[in-house]
């Protein structure tokens, strides 16, 4: 069997996995199902590639070099004889499973087979082949050629030696890999969710405007606002994602999808790539928020349960400092930053990943300005199980209950870095 790396899908995701194993020294075969979309395929590793080149961060002699391990196909079966299968078809389960059924009969043994989904169940899918132990998702985030994570993902049947044997191969890519549970959103996918769905609430209920949001979390340090982001994504696949999430927990609350992202989604209205989404764009420029109907509700002056000291002594120790003056934009950092922490410490005490795995995943999966679980640390537990009850108390809503893990710390005393130990252990503050 060639030790080569075979790529299904030359969309963005597949090109770009093909880019990354064909740059780190794997011959690599990419696979779509018409020659036209193969060729776009190279077309566009080509122009990434000259990309860098006229960034000096290419020669053109390593351009012709990853080029020339790149072999191209529009017939599946040559996939077969690759050491390494990875699938990057659209999110369709069944188009999954039946690409994973047909290799894993036709592949030897030893092949791995490997998913790059980030939203459907690794079992399911793995479900469908001969061997599904030798299944497992190994997830990248686009653009694959640049993003530093991988979530290596463990099915039911999946065996602890393929999971090694993945994270290796990640590494081999130039990769950092996190080891995730076969749960849904995996680490990166789940944790993040409440960075939308709480700024979606926020402007939903008046308490601030869409131009607000954005600019308390870049004050608080994130690199783009909720709303910026999701048009930059695509507010069609940010949606879809939500949904998928929401769909897999059998409607748990916190992950309940907005109307306004909703109808935002049935008028084509989806972001940068559509020219409109929550702002307007003339390329790649961004102008004003789209529509007044969204973007101008005003808060409201209603006492909030979230006291003014609590706020203060929430963002203080959570390094918080370039906010405008403003009531709004204190509040808004709060509640987004504790649901985010409170999604991490449920996905730990849930086994989705580790405290490290998770921190680092949302660092570098997200470019969040810490992990959430090292933020909380910093703050005190106490504090975060403070807010989330006082938002409990005020919204009467189940989505901002407690991690049980969070509650189970705080009463035993383990409350972060004041008493010198709380989700990280002594010793872990420099950690990525």
């Amino acid at each position: 069997m060639e030790q080569k790396i075979a790529v299904l899908g030359a969309g963005t995701m597949g090109a770009g996995i093909a880019q990354l194993a064909a740059q780190n020294g794997f011959d690599v075969l990419i696979y779509d199902v018409k020659e036209e979309f193969v060729q776009r395929g190279l077309d566009n590793i080509k122009k990434s590639l000259q990309g860098r080149v006229d960034k000096g961060k290419l020669t053109q002699e390593e351009v012709g070099a990853t080029m020339a391990r790149l072999r191209a196909t529009s017939n599946r079966d040559d996939a077969a004889g690759a050491a390494y299968i990875i699938e990057a078809a659209p999110e369709d389960l069944e188009l999954k499973r039946e690409i994973f059924r047909d290799l894993s009969e036709k592949a030897p043994a030893e092949t791995l087979l490997l998913t790059n989904t980030s939203s459907l169940s690794v079992t399911s899918i793995a479900s469908a082949a001969k061997n599904p132990e030798r299944v497992a998702g190994m997830h990248f985030f686009n653009p694959a050629p640049v993003m530093p994570l991988v979530e290596v993902v463990a099915g039911s049947h999946t065996s602890p030696d393929m999971v090694q044997t993945v994270a290796k191969l990640a590494r081999d890519l130039g990769k950092l890999p996190v080891i995730a549970a076969d749960m849904p959103g995996f680490i990166v996918n789940r944790v993040a969710r409440p960075f939308y769905g709480e700024a979606l609430r926020i402007v939903g209920e008046g308490t601030a405007t869409i131009l607000q949001v954005d600019e308390a979390m870049r004050g608080a340090g994130f690199r783009m606002g909720p709303f910026e982001l999701m048009d930059f994504i695509g507010i069609d696949i940010n949606f879809a994602v939500t949904c998928s999430v929401y769909e897999a927990f059998f409607g748990e609350p916190r992950y309940r999808p907005h109307p306004i992202q909703q109808r935002m989604v049935e008028a084509g209205q989806l972001g940068q790539k559509t020219g409109i989404g929550f702002y307007r764009y003339d390329g790649k420029k961004r102008l004003d928020p789209l529509t007044p109907t969204i973007s101008t509700f005003q808060h409201h002056g209603t006492t909030s349960f979230l006291a003014p000291g609590l706020i203060t002594s929430f963002l203080e120790k959570a390094g918080v400092e370039q906010l405008p003056e403003s009531v709004a934009h204190a509040e808004i950092v709060t509640r987004i930053l504790v649901m985010i922490m409170n999604e991490a410490a449920l996905a730990v005490g849930e086994g989705v990943a580790s405290v490290r795995d998770v921190d680092r995943a949302m660092k570098l999966g997200t470019n969040y300005p810490k992990g959430p679980l090292r933020w909380a640390d910093e703050v005190g537990l106490d504090v975060v199980l403070e807010v989330l009850r006082a938002l409990q108390a005020e919204q009467g809503e189940e989505r901002y209950r407690p991690a049980p893990l969070l509650r189970r710390l705080v009463a035993a005393g383990i409350t972060g870095d004041g008493v010198g130990e709380g989700f990280h252990s002594p010793g872990e503050k420099g950690m990525v």
